[in-house]
């Protein structure tokens, strides 16, 4: 979930939204998956578009891909994040679509959901030890215990602590990642150093962070903001003691100038730049916004933990990719042949080279754990992984004027918990019934 998920939706609203991917259904020939000997043997051309926020891992598997054989050119296509679903959506009507795209994992079911990508169940069930995949990606991607998307890579959030500073402040960190109360508890002591040192840090005015990393708080707790099967879902949030406490939490971090004062107003630009720097003690966030530009001396000093519920739990937002093979595609046999690979656990042990997490927990060796320590916990932790199956996340979650971020900023900035939850209830409720229209 980084800054460039946030702006897929400047699509606009879920009416836009709906309209986009609205009569894909029907539009594409089936792709046949069952038959023997697919996805061996592939030749030609295998065109794949992902997103630009995550072009770099995709493209190191192709690169590796085409230097290993010379039966199959796979090319991929960046899209910008925000022109993403429109263009797919006119590709499809158009019939004239890649073999594969590698698509936000939380937005799957916008286009499983209406026949555009083809059903994967049986190649995925071949793939050598399936059951170390993400469940959270492939939950995404499953309807009706079809599987409609691979996993591919993880972009997750989790929870980076500065040892030094804990350190410093006398702190257990272990003990203190354990629940709410131990955060706070950790935030006030940290802040005490002075020297405009923080125990915390949050994008207080960006939706698309704010959603990707403190919904698993809330999640560590076993409940969610959204409640009931796709289709017949509602807002979860008055009366639900998970939500209360965390934003509670929130607005104690801001009440007593625990969180530096540029939270207020901070849009995600400069997310994870004041903990690279040194100066706050712990910093919801992920790999790929910690170690970009960071020395090796500073990520030495780095511990990750899950993010706890306001009793205990731990919980990371499951973020990421799927590959999901469009109906209609030129060269399926061989895009899979592609893919396969790239979710092989050598080519996923590569991933951190590109700023990105395994899917797989069999991807986490004796070396990787010497060579990337931090990008270790969420792949040996995956049943902790999680993110909400919704038609409505982008309208709710990611846009500017939704309700998560209205909530959020009443609550936390303005005090006013109860009147925020209680707002956000009817936003919700709204969205999704015009999302499940």
């Amino acid at each position: 979930m980084s800054l460039t998920r946030r702006s897929l939706l400047a699509l606009a609203g879920v009416g836009a939204l709906g309209g986009v991917v609205s009569g894909c259904s029907g539009a594409l020939p089936k792709i046949d998956t069952t038959g023997a000997g697919f996805g061996q043997g592939g030749t030609g051309q295998v065109e794949i578009w992902c997103r630009g926020a995550t072009q770099a891992g995709i493209q190191a598997f192709a690169d590796a891909f085409n230097q290993r054989q010379q039966r199959i050119s796979v090319r991929i296509t960046p899209v910008p994040d925000g022109q993403f679903v429109t263009k797919l959506a006119t590709a499809i009507r158009s019939g004239e679509v890649p073999d594969m795209v590698d698509f936000d994992d939380i937005n799957s079911l916008l286009f499983s959901s209406r026949g555009a990508f083809a059903d994967i169940t049986d190649p995925v069930s071949r793939i050598p030890n399936r059951s170390a995949l993400s469940p959270g990606h492939l939950r995404l991607a499953t309807i009706d215990k079809r599987i409609y998307g691979l996993p591919l890579l993880a972009d997750n959030s989790v929870l980076f602590c500065n040892t030094e500073l804990f350190e410093r402040a006398g702190v257990d960190l272990d003990q203190a990642t354990k629940s709410l109360d131990g955060l706070l508890d950790a935030a006030r002591k940290i802040s005490r150093l002075g020297d405009n040192i923080y125990g915390w840090t949050y994008a207080g005015n960006s939706s698309g962070i704010l959603g990707f990393t403190v919904q698993p708080h809330i999640w560590a707790a076993q409940t969610d903001l959204i409640a009931g099967p796709v289709g017949n879902q509602r807002a979860n949030l008055v009366g639900n003691d998970a939500v209360t406490e965390t934003l509670k939490f929130m607005r104690s971090l801001w009440q007593e100038k625990l969180v530096p004062p540029g939270s207020y107003a901070d849009s995600g630009t400069q997310w994870g730049a004041d903990f690279r720097a040194g100066t706050i003690g712990m910093f919801p966030g992920n790999f790929q916004s910690v170690v970009n530009g960071a020395s090796k001396s500073f990520l030495d000093k780095l511990e990750v933990r899950l993010l706890p519920g306001p009793d205990g739990g731990g919980a990371f937002f499951d973020g990421g990719d799927n590959l999901c093979m469009l109906n209609g595609a030129p060269n399926p046999s061989a895009a899979w042949e592609f893919a396969s690979f790239c979710v092989a656990p050598e080519q996923q042990e590569q991933l951190p080279k590109s700023g990105f997490v395994p899917i797989r927990s069999d991807a986490i060796t004796a070396d990787f754990r010497r060579s990337f320590p931090l990008a270790v916990l969420t792949a040996t932790h995956l049943d902790a992984g999680y993110a909400p199956k919704t038609l409505a996340y982008n309208v709710i979650y990611n846009q500017a004027d939704g309700p998560w971020l209205a909530m959020f900023r009443r609550a936390v900035f303005s005090g006013q918990v109860e009147a925020a939850m209680q707002a956000a209830e009817s936003g919700y409720n709204r969205l999704l019934k015009q999302a499940q229209a």
